[in-house]
């Protein structure tokens, strides 16, 4: 009898299908909180791809909830381009919510646990009570507001909520244990004062719930079976537990996973905000930032990143993932879907001295060898035409050593015909200008007669249809491999060479009605996308990446 081979489960899954099986749920439902305090950067796409990956793998439901409960650092177009971010990943979320919506709800849950004495409003500073709080190993001492009555807890709670007081003037705390080892159960704030406008809510509120206290709310109010978050949320669980069992309200259930951490990559959204602020980067969607935004214009794929995803794994501990197992993803994935056109990135002419002047003959190309459904097209073949300037060299070493043009040497010109040089011209400073030499009309591509062998083949564009472009290449935004062991400012480890821009690069001519968005490799070069600075008078194409890793 044949045995079908079952894909292993990672933990989460285990622990999703044990649920499931002993009837504790009927269905999953997961959640995507992020903050609107930032654009989403590559860590999140893991966070995003596990929990939407595992409602569609489990026939369940994934909300996407925005966790706006901070007004000072949030904004509509962090909201925007959250949208963007998961739906080119290729996912749809089955309820769109918001921390906001709840904030009334979220406000009687308060209310409920002042009275069963185990909240209170405090009025000391955060400074004032910081000294008091103690150390993991020296219990905290009680603040002296602790022990008010609910009745007078309740009026403060209601006076911050009608804005009497100003900003830090008063809290509201969790009445927990002032001598717990976990620091986050000794009083933890549950409400702050900030008398700042909301994205959504505009000033109908002036205090807004923390983190911690809307997080588990709001999953107990969807239901949210399932509550994934990165391991430095684990020391919040017995807190995230705490308050729904004082509430009596849904046990959603938080399980932590490690986060994707890469070399040579910042995946901290105060950081990367920090390189946009200071225009150390062309904003959040540069193609060297590690955000969603930014690999999707550099060109990266959403099925490389979900590839590179599930090769990385879901791990109860945190590591860091060689940045190059990422990039092998998208070298795989471009591979087998990008046309291969030529690109010359540092032209030199090329004259062809036996070719008629007005003569042109078509050339079949082929577009991708790793998919004969992508087909063929035709390139013209001219009198005058580039090389790349790496190409020649005036005085080569042995033919053994170097298989391209060199004076009196043979080279094939790919899908043309085999030349052999003449000569060439060189200017004041010794550059040379132009190469010079005679094709072997018997050697025509697919149709060669002459029974030649050379080893060497060039790309070549033609100088009358040749396409202008400015090529921007990308590398790493960093040399510093573990980013995570430095002791200095993070930003003293970026890459002076991240970023190099060419505008004098020639392209085939059947790349002049190239779109944004379009992929393709230039042969012998790398990856390219067209960008969005592209215009009807100039192409720009950023390098996605190298053929080869260069590192």
């Amino acid at each position: 009898m044949e045995t079908v081979k079952r894909e292993s489960l990672n933990f989460i899954e285990q622990l999703i299908e044990n649920d499931l099986n002993s009837g504790k749920h009927q269905g999953i439902q997961t959640r995507f909180p992020p903050e609107p305090n930032g654009y989403l950067h590559i860590g999140h796409a893991k966070s995003i791809c596990l929990n939407f990956g595992l409602a569609e793998k489990f026939n369940g439901k994934c909300n996407l909830r925005f966790d706006d409960t901070n007004p000072e650092k949030e904004d509509v177009e962090y909201v925007d381009s959250i949208k963007k971010d998961i739906k080119w990943l290729g996912f749809e979320w089955d309820g769109e919510h918001y921390a906001s919506d709840y904030f009334g709800t979220l406000y009687g849950f308060a209310q409920a646990l002042i009275k069963k004495g185990s909240a209170y409003v405090d009025d000391l500073s955060q400074d004032a009570f910081n000294e008091i709080k103690g150390t993991p190993t020296v219990p905290g001492k009680h603040s002296p507001f602790r022990e008010r009555s609910a009745e007078e807890n309740l009026r403060l709670l209601e006076e911050m909520k009608d804005g009497k007081y100003q900003n830090g003037e008063k809290v509201l705390r969790a009445k927990i244990d002032m001598s717990s080892p976990n620091m986050h159960m000794r009083d933890p704030i549950l409400y702050r004062i900030r008398h700042t406008e909301h994205h959504r809510t505009g000033n109908d509120w002036c205090i807004y719930p923390t983190y911690d206290f809307a997080h588990g709310q709001s999953d107990s109010i969807e239901q949210v079976t399932h509550s994934l978050c990165t391991l430095e949320f684990e020391v919040h669980r017995p807190l995230y537990e705490w308050l729904i069992k004082e509430l009596e309200i849904f046990p959603s259930k938080q399980t932590e996973f490690a986060r994707l951490n890469l070399s040579y990559t910042v995946v901290s959204k105060r950081k990367l905000l920090e390189l946009v602020e200071g225009k150390y980067v062309a904003g959040w969607d540069d193609p060297r930032m590690p955000t969603i935004s930014g690999i999707r214009r550099r060109g990266f794929t959403p099925e490389a990143v979900k590839t590179f995803i599930k090769k990385v794994g879901v791990a109860r501990r945190d590591g860091i993932t060689d940045v190059a197992l990422l990039e092998h993803a998208v070298r795989e994935d471009l591979n087998k879907r990008c046309n291969r056109v030529f690109g010359i990135l540092d032209p030199v002419k090329l004259v062809i001295t036996n070719w008629p002047e007005e003569k042109e003959e078509v050339m079949t190309a082929v577009n991708n060898p790793e998919d004969e459904a992508a087909g063929t097209r035709e390139m013209l073949f001219t009198r005058e035409l580039y090389i790349d300037r790496a190409d020649f060299m005036e005085d080569p070493p042995s033919p053994k050593k170097w298989y391209r043009l060199g004076p009196d040497r043979e080279v094939r010109l790919k899908y043309g015909y085999i030349i052999k040089c003449t000569g060439f011209d060189k200017d004041a400073d010794g550059e040379i200008t132009t190469i010079y030499a005679e094709y072997d009309p018997e050697t025509r591509s697919g149709q060669d007669t002459s029974g030649k062998k050379v080893k060497g083949t060039l790309g070549w564009v033609s100088v009358k249809h040749a396409v202008h472009a400015e090529i921007r290449l990308y590398d790493r935004l960093f040399h510093t491999e573990n980013l995570n062991d430095i002791e200095d400012d993070f930003k003293n480890h970026l890459n002076p060479n991240s970023l190099e821009i060419n505008d004098k690069v020639v392209l085939e001519g059947s790349l002049k009605d190239a779109k944004v968005d379009d992929l393709v490799q230039f042969e012998r070069v790398g990856y390219f996308r067209v960008d969005e600075d592209s215009t009807a008078e100039q192409l720009v194409f950023n390098r996605t990446i190298t053929l080869r890793d260069n590192w």
